[in-house]
């Protein structure tokens, strides 16, 4: 019988990095401009539409903030945010844009809804305003400027501006890394430093609470009906009943996922989030999940995020 190998280590201001990698696959990603009078009220937009879409697994869709953005960074010269939102197919987010656009972003007062990816390819853009025109019962107007085509619908406070239809890229989910701490808030202020860091990293979002998550989950389940369950090896209240991976002294583990446009652009928040979470005390590791390579083919290596190697 063969002797299972102990992991190897890597060092950050004195904390254990595993070495080991965070396994994310493909998906379809868009990014949507929202601009209102004032930053509370685009940001009100965002906050709605980006509800209930932490996980692909049951929420069928990923979204979360990227950043706010200036007047002079938007299409009509108003504060706005920058929202990314992603699915594993192009149908599922093209129903999911223009169900929370229609539900979230149209009915928030004095916002409109702009194309962030305007050079995306013209065959794989999904519809918004081409959806949601139907709502001016009518009496919605059309407006092209240059190459893009915008719709004008009527609505109690004046008009909703809205793209006809947005670009659409193949991007990535699933980035992450899991943080170690000795008790629970030695754990969740490492986690919260992180994303603090992460967040400061464009074409990237953290999609889960605060960007945290503290229920992870593995493949599978005792139960066939679930694609997922509780992540055991990681939950401290089931060190005696599981084969756990908490080193000694671990109380308490929170995970961050990363879903971003490009593969560079998550390496980046991972290795910010990395030496953030690295530089506090009372982190007893920090690792990855994957799922030996099986599940996507994007592998994030932690050594690679190390200054110096």
């Amino acid at each position: 019988m063969t002797a299972t190998a102990e992991p190897t280590h890597f060092q950050i201001n004195g904390v254990n990095v595993e070495d080991t990698f965070a396994e994310a696959f493909p998906v379809t990603g868009t990014r949507l401009i929202i601009t209102a009078e004032n930053h509370r009220w685009a940001q009100t937009a965002a906050d709605e539409f980006c509800g209930f879409a932490t996980s692909v697994i049951a929420c069928k869709v990923e979204a979360a903030t990227e950043r706010q953005l200036s007047a002079v960074e938007t299409p009509d010269g108003r504060p706005g945010v920058a929202v990314l939102i992603f699915a594993f197919g192009r149908d599922d987010l093209a129903k999911a844009v223009a169900d929370r656009v229609g539900q979230c972003v149209l009915t928030c007062p004095t916002t409109a809804c702009y194309d962030g990816l305007p050079g995306g390819e013209k065959e794989r853009r999904i519809p918004i305003g081409a959806a949601l025109r139907f709502f001016g019962d009518g009496n919605q107007i059309a407006k092209k400027l240059g190459d893009r085509r915008f719709w004008r619908i009527p609505v109690m406070d004046g008009e909703f501006v809205c793209e006809d239809k947005i670009g659409t890229l193949t991007g990535i989910g699933g980035g992450n890394l899991l943080i170690c701490g000795v008790d629970q808030a030695a754990a969740l202020n490492a986690a919260d430093m992180a994303v603090t860091a992460m967040r400061q990293v464009a074409d990237t979002i953290l999609p889960f609470p605060g960007g945290i998550v503290r229920s992870g989950s593995k493949v599978g389940s005792i139960y066939k009906k679930l694609p997922a369950s509780t992540n055991d090896a990681y939950c401290p209240t089931l060190r005696a009943r599981t084969k756990s991976a908490l080193p000694e002294g671990t109380e308490a583990v929170y995970e961050i996922v990363i879903d971003g446009l490009t593969f560079e652009a998550i390496q980046q928040s991972m290795k910010a989030g990395l030496h953030a979470a690295a530089g506090c005390e009372g982190v007893t590791l920090i690792t990855a999940g994957n799922y030996g390579g099986k599940l996507g083919k994007h592998h994030f290596h932690l050594k690679d995020l190390i200054d110096g190697r």
